[in-house]
This record gives C-alpha cells, sequence and structure tokens, in this order.
C-alpha cells in the first residue's frame, strides 16, 4: 500500500508540474525541474516499481506495470508539450484531459502527405515573411518569424470549425503575424497584401482612402473570406483592431456572440457550436493588460457567453523590449487563465507535429465542454519588435542565440530529409519557387500601379461612408397603440407578487396615459414599440435591469420567490427579440463586447448603459480606437447606442461627468451622435429614430438622473403621439411676438440646467431673456438653430449655460460653431463653472453655491 501511495504521489507530480520539466523553448533555456517527478524521493526503486499494477493507479495509458508507465508519464508531460490541468475544478473536464493526454490521442502521427503539406505551408509563410522585409526593407510587418506554426495551427482549426458544422471563426489578433495570417488563413491575395505596402510607400500626404475616411495602417486591418476546407466553405473574419493589442479580445466576443445569435420567432438561440471565437495574445500583453481578465469573466455569464474561446498566446518571450522577469509576477505568460478554469497547453513553436497536436486537443475541449482553452506557443521573435528596432541594444543574449538558430522550416524539412520523405534539393527547389513566384509577383504589381493616382492604392475595409443627409424616420405612435402597450408592460402572471414599494410605482405607470409619462415609462414604450416594429433590441449595463436610479423596472422580482418576470417579454404582437442584462462591474471589457456585436448586428439596437456618466472614463480606448474612429478607419460603424447618466447634483467629480466633451472632441466627419433629451417624449423618440433611421451611426446619450421622475421632465401622451426627436427646442414661455420682441438676450443649454432655470423661482422676472434648447449637439444643427435664434430678432446676447467646467461641457465645441452664426453687434458670452481640472466639486454646499450662481446668472437675475 505505502508503495502504491509512492507511486500515485508521482503520478500526481507528472500531472500537476510536468510542464516544469518540458522542453519548451526553442532557444534551450534548462526547464527547472521538480525533486517531485524524481522516484527516488518517494523511495521507489525500479523493481519495486515493476510489482506495481498500471492499473491501480487508473493512467489512461496501456501498460502492465509502474515501471513500464514511468518513461510513458515524461514522454507525455514533459516533452515539447506541457499541460496544466489539475487546476480545474470540474472533475468530469479533469478525467476527460488525463485520459485523452496519457492515451495520447490527440498526437496522432502525420502520415507522408500531411507531413508533405506541413513542409509546404511552412515555406510558404517564410518565403512570404522575408521576401516582404527585403522588398520593403524600411516599412514595418511585425514578421511572424519564430512562431511560424501558427499559421498551420489555425489552417486545423478552421479545417475542424467547418467539420462540425460552424459557419464562421472569428479571429482577434495583435500585430506580429498578422498580414502572413491574412494571406495565408484567410486566402487574401497576395496582391492585395503588397498593395498595403505600395499605398504605404506612395500616397502623398493629405490623400483620402476611397469612401471618405482616412485609412489605417496595414497591420491594423481586418477582412472576411469564405475560405474552402474539406468539409466546404467557411466564413473566416479578422476582426481590424487599435495598437492597444488586447482590446480586441471583447470585441471579437460581442462579435461572435452575434453571429452565434437566431431569431425562432420571438425568441433568441445562441448556438455556440455556430461561430468559433479565436483570441491570439501576445505574451506581454496577455500578462499586462487588465482587459484581458475582465474579457475572461465574460465567458460563462448568460449575457456573453460564446460557447468557449480557443485562446493562443504567440510568446516570443520578449514585450517590444522588456524581459519576462521585468513585464509580470508569474512563471508563465498563461498563468491568469488558471482562474478561469481553462486548461493550458504549453507547446514548443519548434516542434510542428506537437503544435498541431495542442491545437487538436483545443479544439476536442471546446467541442466537449464548450468552455475557453489556452494554447501557449512559445516561440522567439527573429527581428526587433517592428524590423526597424536593433534588439541586440537590449537582449543581446538572446538575440545572439536567435542568429544562430535554425528556422522551423529548415528544422522540419531535416526530420523529412532523414525519414526519407524529400531531399536536401526539393526542399531548396520548393523555397526558391515560392520566393520567385512572389518576387514576380512584385515586379508586374509595381509596373501595373506606377501609372495609377495616389488615392486608388488604398481601398476601405467596411461599407463605403455615406456622408450625405437622410430623411427622418416616422417616430410617433398612434394613441391606440400607446394605451395598450402601456397595459402591457404593467400585465403581471397570476400569483406573481412585486415589491410592495415598486407596485406603488407601477400603480402610477397605469395611469401615465391620462396624465404625464415619466423618463422610465417612455423609455419602455420605445423598446416595446420597436419590438412590435420588428427590431431587435439589446440592453446591457450596470444595474440595467431595474435601472441604477429605480427607474427603469424592466425586469422584475417576485417579493416572495425572487423569480424574475419582465413583462416586455411578453408582447403580443412583438416580432423582434428584446435581450436585457445586468452586466459585470466592467466598463472596457463590456463595452468592447457590445460594439463587436452592434458590429455584427448592424439593424438591432444595441445598447450599453454606465452605472454613472463617468464610468465610460473606464472603456475610453473602446470609444476612441472603435467607436468614433472605426468608421473612417475600417468603414465599419452601427447603432451602437451609449447611455450616460449625467448632470451636476451634489453626487461629487466622479458621479456628475459623462466626459461629453470628449464626445465632441471626437465627433468629426458624421462619426457618431450626440444627443441630451431633456424630456421623456424626447428620448422616445430618439431611441426610435436611433433603430429606424437608415443610416448607421454610434449614438451618445447624457440621460438624467434626478429628472428621471421629475414632473417637470414627464410628458404627455400628445408628445409621443405627434412629432419627433426635435433637435433644438424654442422656449415655451414664449407663445406671441411680442413676447418674443421682448427678448434681448438668449440663453442656449442643453440638458438639467435648462430646467434648473425654467422651474427658477425668479424665472418670471427675466422676461427678456428667452431658453432655448440644443437636444442633438452632433452632428450641430445649424439650421435648426439660425431658425431659433431668427425668432428673436432684438437678442443683442447670446449666452450659452452649462452646469460643466468651462473646459468640459459642451461649450468648447459649441464655441467653434455658435459665434460666426451670430449677427453684428450680437454678443457671444459664457455662463458656468470657470476651468477646472475635476469635474465637479465634492463638497455639496459649494456645489449649491455654484448651481443658484450659474441659473441667477444665465437669467440675468
Amino acid at each position: 500500500l505505502a508503495s502504491v501511495a509512492a507511486a500515485m504521489s508521482l503520478v500526481k507530480a507528472f500531472r500537476t508540474h510536468g510542464h516544469l520539466a518540458a522542453d519548451l523553448d526553442p532557444l534551450g533555456s534548462t526547464p527547472p525541474g521538480d525533486p517531485a517527478m524524481d522516484p527516488a524521493t518517494v523511495g521507489l526503486t525500479d523493481e519495486i516499481m515493476a510489482t506495481i499494477p498500471a492499473k491501480v493507479l487508473r493512467l489512461g495509458m496501456p501498460v502492465a506495470t509502474f515501471a513500464d508507465a514511468l518513461p510513458v508519464l515524461r514522454e507525455r508531460y514533459c516533452g515539447s508539450i506541457a499541460y496544466e490541468i489539475e487546476h480545474i475544478s470540474e472533475h468530469e473536464q479533469r478525467v476527460w484531459l488525463r485520459r485523452m493526454i496519457e492515451a495520447d490521442e490527440h498526437r496522432r502521427p502525420l502520415d507522408v502527405e500531411q507531413k508533405t503539406w506541413l513542409l509546404e505551408r511552412l515555406t510558404e509563410v517564410e518565403a512570404f515573411e522575408r521576401f516582404v522585409r527585403r522588398a520593403y526593407l524600411t516599412q514595418k510587418q511585425f514578421s511572424i518569424e519564430g512562431l511560424d506554426m501558427l499559421v498551420p495551427m489555425l489552417d486545423i482549426l478552421v479545417e475542424a470549425s467547418a467539420e462540425s458544422g460552424a459557419h464562421e471563426v472569428v479571429l482577434g489578433m495583435a500585430h506580429r503575424g498578422r498580414l502572413n495570417i491574412l494571406s495565408h488563413v484567410l486566402g487574401l491575395p497576395y496582391d492585395r497584401v503588397l498593395r498595403f505596402f505600395e499605398a504605404e510607400s506612395r500616397v502623398v500626404e493629405g490623400t483620402l482612402v476611397q469612401g471618405g475616411g482616412t485609412g489605417d495602417v496595414k497591420y491594423h486591418m481586418g477582412t472576411s473570406a469564405e475560405v474552402e476546407t474539406g468539409a466546404g466553405p467557411i466564413e473566416v473574419t479578422m476582426m481590424p483592431n487599435p495598437s492597444h493589442l488586447e482590446v480586441v479580445n471583447p470585441v471579437v466576443e460581442g462579435r461572435t456572440r452575434a453571429s452565434q445569435t437566431l431569431q425562432r420567432g420571438r425568441e433568441l438561440e445562441i448556438d455556440g457550436s455556430a461561430a468559433i471565437p479565436v483570441l491570439i495574445h501576445g505574451d506581454a500583453a496577455f500578462a499586462g493588460q487588465g482587459v484581458v481578465a475582465e474579457t475572461l469573466n465574460l465567458q460563462a455569464l448568460e449575457g456573453y457567453h460564446t460557447g468557449g474561446t480557443v485562446h493562443v498566446i504567440a510568446n516570443n518571450q520578449v514585450g517590444f523590449t522588456t524581459n519576462p522577469e521585468d513585464g509580470r509576477s508569474t512563471r508563465y505568460a498563461s498563468d491568469m487563465a488558471k482562474g478561469f478554469d481553462m486548461p493550458i497547453i504549453h507547446v514548443n513553436a519548434d516542434d510542428p507535429e506537437a503544435c498541431l497536436a495542442a491545437m487538436r486537443l483545443a479544439i476536442a475541449y471546446r467541442a466537449r465542454f464548450h468552455e475557453d482553452v489556452m494554447i501557449d506557443l512559445i516561440g522567439y521573435r527573429r527581428h526587433g519588435h517592428n524590423e526597424g528596432d536593433e534588439p541586440n541594444y537590449t537582449q543581446p543574449k538572446m538575440y545572439q542565440k536567435i542568429k544562430q538558430h535554425p528556422r522551423v522550416r529548415e528544422i522540419f524539412a531535416k526530420q523529412l530529409e532523414a525519414q526519407g520523405i524529400v531531399t536536401a534539393e526539393q526542399v531548396k527547389q520548393q523555397y526558391d519557387e515560392r520566393y520567385q513566384a512572389l518576387s514576380t509577383l512584385h515586379e508586374a504589381h509595381v509596373l501595373a500601379l506606377g501609372n495609377r493616382e495616389p488615392a486608388e492604392l488604398d481601398e476601405p475595409t467596411g461599407d463605403v461612408i455615406d456622408l450625405g443627409s437622410s430623411g427622418e424616420p416616422e417616430t410617433a405612435l398612434s394613441e391606440a397603440d400607446v394605451r395598450r402597450l402601456s397595459q402591457e408592460l404593467l400585465k403581471l402572471p397570476e400569483g406573481f407578487t412585486p415589491n410592495t414599494k415598486l407596485a406603488r410605482q407601477l400603480e402610477k405607470r397605469a395611469a401615465m396615459p391620462d396624465g404625464a409619462f415619466d423618463w422610465g415609462a417612455a423609455e419602455a414604450l420605445a423598446y416595446a414599440s420597436l419590438l412590435e416594429h420588428g427590431s431587435n433590441v439589446r440592453l446591457t449595463g450596470q444595474d440595467s435591469e431595474r435601472g441604477t436610479f429605480s427607474h427603469r423596472h424592466m425586469v422584475l422580482h417576485d417579493a416572495n420567490t425572487g423569480e424574475k418576470y419582465a413583462p416586455i417579454q411578453h408582447l403580443a404582437n412583438a416580432k423582434g427579440c428584446l435581450e436585457v442584462y445586468n452586466s459585470p462591474l466592467s466598463e472596457l471589457a463590456c463595452l468592447g463586447f457590445e460594439y463587436g456585436y452592434s458590429i455584427e448586428a448592424p439593424d438591432s439596437l444595441v445598447l450599453w448603459e454606465g452605472q454613472f456618466g463617468d464610468f465610460v472614463n473606464g472603456a475610453q480606448i473602446v470609444s476612441d480606437q472603435f467607436i468614433t474612429s472605426g468608421m473612417v478607419k475600417w468603414g465599419l460603424t452601427s447603432r451602437l447606442t451609449l447611455l450616460l447618466p449625467h448632470g451636476y447634483e451634489g453626487n461629487g467629480p466622479e458621479h456628475s461627468n459623462g466626459r461629453l466633451t470628449r464626445w465632441l472632441a471626437s465627433a468629426a466627419e458624421g462619426n457618431i451622435r450626440v444627443a441630451m433629451p431633456s424630456t421623456a417624449a424626447q428620448l422616445f423618440h430618439l431611441l426610435r429614430r436611433q433603430a429606424m433611421h437608415e443610416k448607421r451611426r454610434p449614438l451618445i446619450v447624457m440621460t438624467p438622473k434626478g429628472l428621471l421622475k421629475a414632473p417637470w421632465a414627464t410628458s404627455t401622451l400628445a408628445d409621443l403621439t405627434t412629432g419627433r426627436f426635435e433637435w433644438v427646442i424654442d422656449d415655451p414661455s414664449m407663445t406671441t411676438d411680442a413676447q418674443r420682441d421682448a427678448v434681448e438676450r438668449v440663453v442656449l443649454c442643453s440638458g438639467k440646467v435648462y430646467h434648473d432655470m425654467a422651474q427658477h423661482e425668479d424665472r418670471a422676472t427675466a422676461a427678456n431673456t428667452a431658453l432655448v434648447r440644443m437636444e442633438l449637439l452632433y452632428p450641430f444643427p445649424r439650421k435648426q438653430l439660425e431658425d431659433a435664434l431668427a425668432l428673436y430678432p432684438n437678442a443683442r446676447e447670446i449666452v450659452w449655460t452649462q452646469e460643466e467646467p468651462l473646459n468640459f461641457g459642451a461649450f468648447p465645441h459649441m464655441n467653434l460653431r455658435i459665434p460666426p452664426l451670430l449677427g453684428e453687434g450680437v454678443a457671444w458670452t459664457y455662463v458656468g463653472r470657470p476651468k477646472r481640472s475635476s469635474a465637479s466639486e465634492g463638497y455639496t454646499s459649494v456645489h449649491n453655491l455654484e448651481q443658484q450662481r450659474i441659473v441667477r446668472d444665465a437669467l440675468g437675475l
């Protein structure tokens, strides 16, 4: 019994720590090993081990004794492929992985045809990299060399995905190897890739790409292609990405989730096998960037799961110039994956057959368990970070090794030569032919492009950008529809008991068609009407089911049982489908996810809500690099809508300001819409407009907090059954020409501050002041504003009033646009907080004094 226990501890040591003795580094570093794998440490000799039956140890290999099993364990767990699986909490998954590894089921030997294919593939990869490097010596390409096996690994993933019935593989990756993968995995013709380089060489400053955009560097580009496989064609999509390397991760996940979403009548069905997400990470970036953990946290959540992602760390053992010991606090770049119960497969990038085995195991695991799996592909980087860098400055010893180290094609070719499959002459001829084919194509391509205009060399990667004007959709509803939907949105199943306080709110909503609709009721009506129209709606965010400020209550909870019920999911005439989820406490990954979803579902209304508007600061990379610039960089746009609670109510700097200035500073070329609606009806019409408008653009909505239930922000039935979203709203108190003629100053404003002024106790004494609201801030409503100002012919002063400091809010944006519209002798002034580095006061008493001052100054009191 003691010897069996010792043998079991040795088996456990190999399963748990075998990777520490594995040959994983192509550059030959010595693995640390672990004494727990030495039989002598537990008192086992060869003679004792020969007496221990293998079957009592539950090993997944056909051997008789532990003495026979020990060398097999070393081979399985300590070779050029190694595993970390014992941290996984699910017993079934651990047992399945052990059986696969110990039976070596994923390491099927390649036949001659497969080996010949693999050598040819590695030859294509290497010839491409070496030719492009020489042909465009001064340009960046972010070579794949040192991780060449990534291409054939993706080949078999695409093949397996097609065999499993998937219709799409969605790839996200950083720069390294991107052009090679576009060429070989997605089949982007070489001449299209060369076009990227020629365009960069020839385009003169100021030339725009076709369609009105300004484009992006070649190693950020994405594309979709139909790839032929043995099982038929499959779509493979490479998402475009910015230089914030890992931020593409949630975008890929959202894009995949939308591709997996099937509409079955009024229900949405998520088929995780329909599309396969694949994320290729950098080793330094995976360990160093927080969006990685945020994205991994989405994997098992109801509103975000995608049936398992295949992760590959393209591990070149250096981050730009930073050594691993300076870039992470863990042994492996992949260690964070352990916290999410992912199996980790480490593999030496110089062992081609092991690399393919690693991918086969990853594919099989995902297919079986529908969960994430990680491959740590350990290689090196043959050149500097971007070919222009000199790596010997910072890693001289490493690059002495790399300079002397043969390429993986050469290593594999030598193996095949030893096996008699190919000769050295055939290997050389194969490479020379590939290289010469590229050279010939390049010469012809350069000659053909010689007489073309620079602008013709670039081409958009998505839709051609439409910057023209479009008609306004009809957003009003009939009275009968408003009344009917209002009733349906309050219909609860028999026996359902809402919270007592909430029941009183629902009773008030029941009476709203004959009184006034508050913000939450108008918003719910907008969504319900869109579902009847046939639009799909997806709303996610922090506490969005209830609403941060207890205004929405789209999903109700039984006070006794806790069961959930959403009346909006049971509309009698709905043709569209609704998803509403409370998100995890993440902004960067969650907003990236919704952006990706909205790209694949361009005609769905996809909304993300921040708990406070300021929280979008945590997702600034997504807003800057995708939402506001994706159209002109990649030709991508969508109906993505951000709901950002905004307004100064004494909640301090972090809960007042949705950074309106930042959005408006990024607004150009018709890229986004920015609005600050001041009434419930305005939100109603705005949301319906966003879903129904023929031109897709992201919409940023500065939503209120205190106004959600304020009587002065409510709207009547007539407001919903007539009209549309008004870009500019005239002062409703000015009803006659005489009143307007008496106005000497017009106050322009947006949002809550209008109500502060309109409801001020001394408003009536400021009869010479008109309050005009700008509800649409971008695109700038020039004509509508000119029409509104023309109503006040005697106004000698136009005042921009805002709650935010002068350097925040809309003033910097309006200060560039409004003064040119004003007549001679008309003053342009500002009322608001002075310039500040912090968005608002933290002390309630100071806040109140500032608010009072702003309102009185604006009204001229």
